[in-house]
This record gives C-alpha cells, structure tokens and sequence, in this order.
C-alpha cells in the first residue's frame, strides 16, 4: 500500500527516493513511470517477458525481516535494513514489491551494461552509416549511453548473409541480430504463427523460418516495427529513405472499423511509409500490413486531379456551381460514404435536409481476422448513426436506388466515393439519371457522372472517425493535396452556402463541431475538436445495442492481446 492508502499503489525506493508505483508492475515500467530509463532489447510490455538480452539489469535490495519471527530486522537508527542482492537481476522479469529499493545508476549497474554491450557488439557490423535501421536503433542509441566508448576486440567477426528473405515484405540482416526473440514471441502470441524460430548456437545462431514455412501473415511488419536494431527491414522501404528526414504524422488507418493508429511518414509532400502507433485501447502497438499500402492511392494513375462538367474539364469553381444546379431538383438522393469523415458525414446530413434529398448508404464488408481487420471494412460506419446520416445497418449494395428510380422519386443523386456501377445498378437504370461525384478515384461512375468533383484522401485532410467500438478518433493532415483540390468539407459548405445565403456554412473543423456537439442529445455533446486526446474518447454505444452497428464478436482489439502493462 502506498503511502496515500490506495491498495493499487505500493512504495519503492528508487535510486533513493521513495516513489509509488503500480502494484504488480515490473521494474522497468516502474522506473519508467518516474523518467527514469532502463535499456532493454528483449523487453516489450505486449509481450510475454523472455529475459535474455540481459540489458536491463539493475541492484536490487529487499527489507530484511528474522527468518524466525518474521520481524523486521533494524539498524542503530531504528531504520529496517536492506538486504541487497549481490549480483544484478533483470527489471524486466522482476515485479515490485513493497519496500523494494532499486538502483538504476551504481557502479554494479554500469559495469554490467557495458559488458552487455560489447557482448552485443562482438559480432555486429559497426558500420552504423550505411545501415537502414540507423537513426532509429536502440542498439546505436543504447552503445552511446551506456558502452564502454571503446572495444578490446580483435579477433575477426563471424560473417552471416546479409539478405535474406524471410517473407514477401521482411527482409533479414543476419549479422545485425542480436537475438532479441521479439519477433519471434509476436508471431506466436499475438498472430498465433509460429514461424519463426532460432537455429545453430553460440555466435553462430541465427534467426529462420521453419522448413516449408514463410513470415506471410498480414501483420509479419510489425516485426520490422519490434525490431530494436537494423536486423529485420521492410522490403518495401529498405534504404528508401533516411528516417531523419521523415515527417510523422498521426493518423487512422482507414482499411476497416478497427481503427488502428498510424504515423504517417513524409518527406516534402510525399509518403513514404506507414507505421503503428500505439494505442492500448484500439491496436496496442500494432497494425494489419495492407492497412500500410494504402497510402500508395495517393499517387495512383487513376487518382482524379481535375474537375469536369459534361466531360469537359472546367476549374474546381464552375464544376461547383453547376453542380449546385443539379442539386436544386426535387428529386435528388444522396450517397453518403463510411469512408467520409464524421464532420464530412455531418454536413453531407444537413444538406440532405436543406434539399429534402433521400439518404442512401453502402456498406463494405469482409471477414473477420479477429485481430486488426474487422468484417466492416470502412473506417466510419459508426459514424453515420452518430451523425444522422443513417439509422440501420447498410447492405453491401445500392440496389434501394434502383426501386426509388422506378417509382421516379430520383432523377438526381450526388454520390459520394462510391461506384453505383459495382453496388449493383445498371448503366440502363442510371440512363436518364443525372450523377454529381465525389471522390479521389476514377470509376465507371466517375466517368458517367454529369460533374465531377474531385476530393482529398485522408493523408491529405484533418478529421474524426468512430471505430467498431464506438471510439471517436481524430487524424491529422500529412501531405498537402493535389494543386487545385479542396477537401470535402469546403465543396459541402459551398453547396451549402448556394442553396441557403441566409445560413452561412463554414468548413473549419472546430467551428462545425460546435454545431455538431451542440445538442445535448448527441452523444458528442459538449466535445471539442481539439479537445480529442490522441488515444481517442469512448463513446457510449448502449443507445445502438439492439442494432448491428455494435459488432459483438470484434468489439475490441484480438483476444489473443498481451498487454502486459494493462493485465499488471
């Protein structure tokens, strides 16, 4: 117990002050939590403890009590004694306990690193320049901190291949491993594959695939991610790019309702990767590999770049104007988007209910691989409830339009994102329908459509989503759009303004949220924009129980999750 008498709390000593501490916690989330680092390598908190690099190593001393009565054992001052242990032990494999004293800085301690360390370095290339993983490897960093400055090596290292492939996106470096196991205990805790393992000993140990077996699974990155030193790289990104001169940006990844956190990496306008960022409550620090192509649709040949009318290219201003003539038709539907933004969702909403127009959704939907890839596979379903844009679940399809064409109540529809041609209508259905779209990519309804419209992807925009747990998260803008594109937002607002001069529509985000959070029975009653921390609120999903929107069987992160930091 510590000393404020909460029971999840216990005392320590750490480096000679007392300070509270987590009951439970291991000693390097223990002094971490007081900003005070223990190097590891074979330590992560979402993963089962291994203890084998032996970095971490700290002097440790309990309270000493008689064996006898159990007493306390005390000094000429009344002061309970401590009992240090002789030889350092691991902080990741050892757990609080009260009245603990630590060490972090002692001679013990230092010596101890830098052996470690020149272990570590007996056989690693030391040629940190040209290596991929430099800038950000925890084994340059950690040489600096706490080697010797020096090595007594002279005998001629071992040599190992430098390329080999351990999958169609991992590429090894065999002589950069220090045989951490990180990826090793990943594949088999947390994506159930276990593929990978250690073969050979001594200096000669090396890390493999099992015959007939590959690193294949959709997550195999995220033991590029793991990976403390240059040895496991992305294929994909090997020597692309110095990290240094990378531009990160958090963001959502958009490939289904999972939504895991991301840091989007650029430099000058363009990405360059995609990587995890971590959040306990969504993705710990983990994400699906084809969540990190998805960037590549940013430069794709059938990006949209310019605005037309008719088929005829025009500015984005006309394409604007003589959309908003179509748009004053009696008997106009709209196409919403799961892909849209909650505040892009919001105004597509109000302008359904400044034109009288009808609402139509799609759903897109997968299997379930019961960790980052939900069966919804849209990053905002959720939040066409919360904004009003729908009040069901969507079918995969568009097929409702086609009963509404036939009774002649649509002769009009603004689509947005969405193909009406692969969301089951026919070009015979659509003849004497005038199509208004919205989107970042050609499609066959793109290239039927009277005006079109082009938009920004979210790498090149600033918005909100709400995950299949009812989780509202925020994303910020990476790269700049294309010359001459607006986002969603300001084309909404635009139709908006045209069609009612007496209201005035903006499209800054945090003047729309107040719009949006401003009735006291929307459940995003009172948030502001830039009020929404970084890991996100949780929204209160009880009101949508009864529907479908609530997936039951995924509504949180795998159940194969090993948060450590959280189950302690």
């Amino acid at each position: 117990m510590g000393s404020n008498g909460n029971t999840s709390s216990i005392t320590i000593n750490l480096n000679g002050n007392d300070v509270d501490v987590p009951a439970g916690i291991n000693l390097v989330e223990a002094a971490a939590i007081h900003g005070t680092e223990v190097p590891h390598y074979c330590y992560h908190p979402q993963l089962s403890v291994a203890g084998n690099c032996r970095m971490c190593l700290v002097e440790m001393g309990n309270p000493m009590r008689d064996r006898g009565t159990g007493e306390p054992i005390l000094d000429e001052n009344g002061v309970q004694k401590i009992g240090w242990i002789p030889k350092p032990v691991i902080g990741c494999g050892t757990n609080v306990t009260p009245g603990m004293h630590i060490k972090t800085e002692s001679s013990m301690v230092t010596d101890s690193r830098e052996g470690i360390m020149e272990f570590l370095l007996v056989n690693h290339p030391l040629d940190c320049p040209i290596c991929d993983q430099a800038g950000e490897c925890r084994l340059q960093e950690f040489a600096t901190d706490y080697g010797r400055g020096y090595s007594r090596y002279v005998e001629r290292k071992n040599v190992k291949p430098k390329r080999t492939r351990l999958g169609p996106r991992v590429t090894l470096d065999d002589e950069r491993c220090i045989l951490c196991s990180r990826c090793i205990r990943f594949c088999q805790e947390v994506v159930d594959d276990d593929v990978l393992g250690f073969v050979d000993r001594g200096s000669f140990s090396t890390l493999t695939c099992f015959p007939g077996k590959e690193l294949s699974n959709n997550y195999s990155l995220n033991t590029v991610d793991l990976c403390p030193v240059g040895a496991l790289t992305s294929t994909d990104f090997r020597f692309k790019m110095r990290v240094w001169f990378l531009k990160e940006s958090p963001g959502i990844c958009t490939e289904s309702s999972a939504g895991s956190n991301i840091l989007v990496s650029s430099r000058e306008g363009v990405i360059h990767r995609i990587t995890p960022r971590r959040n306990d409550s969504v993705n710990d620090s983990w994400m699906a590999d084809s969540g990190r192509e998805l960037y590549k649709s940013v430069t794709n040949e059938k990006r949209l770049l310019t605005s037309s009318v008719e088929s005829q290219k025009c500015d984005l201003s006309s394409a604007i104007n003589s959309a908003v003539t179509f748009l004053q038709d009696k008997k106009l539907g709209i196409v919403g988007s799961c892909h849209s933004s909650l505040e892009e969702q919001y105004l597509l909403t109000k302008l359904a209910k400044t034109t009288k127009a009808k609402k139509f959704l799609r759903g897109h939907f997968g299997d379930d691989d019961g960790i980052l890839v939900s069966a919804d596979r849209t990053p905002n379903l959720r939040g066409t409830l919360v904004t009003g844009f729908s009040t069901k679940y969507p079918t995969d399809d568009l097929t409702e339009i086609s009963e509404a064409i036939d009774k002649k109540s649509i002769s009009t529809l603004l689509v947005v994102g969405e193909d009406l041609f692969n969301s089951g209508l026919t070009p015979d259905q659509l003849k004497g329908v005038s199509i208004i779209y919205i989107g970042t990519h050609e499609n066959a309804t793109s290239s039927r459509a009277n005006v079109v419209l082009p938009s920004l992807t979210s790498f090149e925009k600033s918005g909100s989503f709400i995950n299949r747990s009812f989780r509202l998260q925020k994303f910020k803008q990476a790269v700049p759009g294309p010359a001459g594109l607006l986002p969603d937002l300001h084309i909404i607002a635009s139709f908006l303004n045209a069609l009612d001069q007496e209201k005035e529509q903006t499209s800054d985000i945090v003047s729309i949220w107040k719009q949006l959070s401003k009735s006291s029975t929307n459940p995003l009653h009172k948030i502001k924009y830039t009020d929404i921390p970084q890991d996100g609120i949780q929204l209160d999903s009880t009101r949508w129980s009864d529907l479908d929107f609530v997936e039951k069987k995924a509504m949180h992160f795998s159940p194969r999750k090993l948060n450590k930091v959280t189950q302690n």
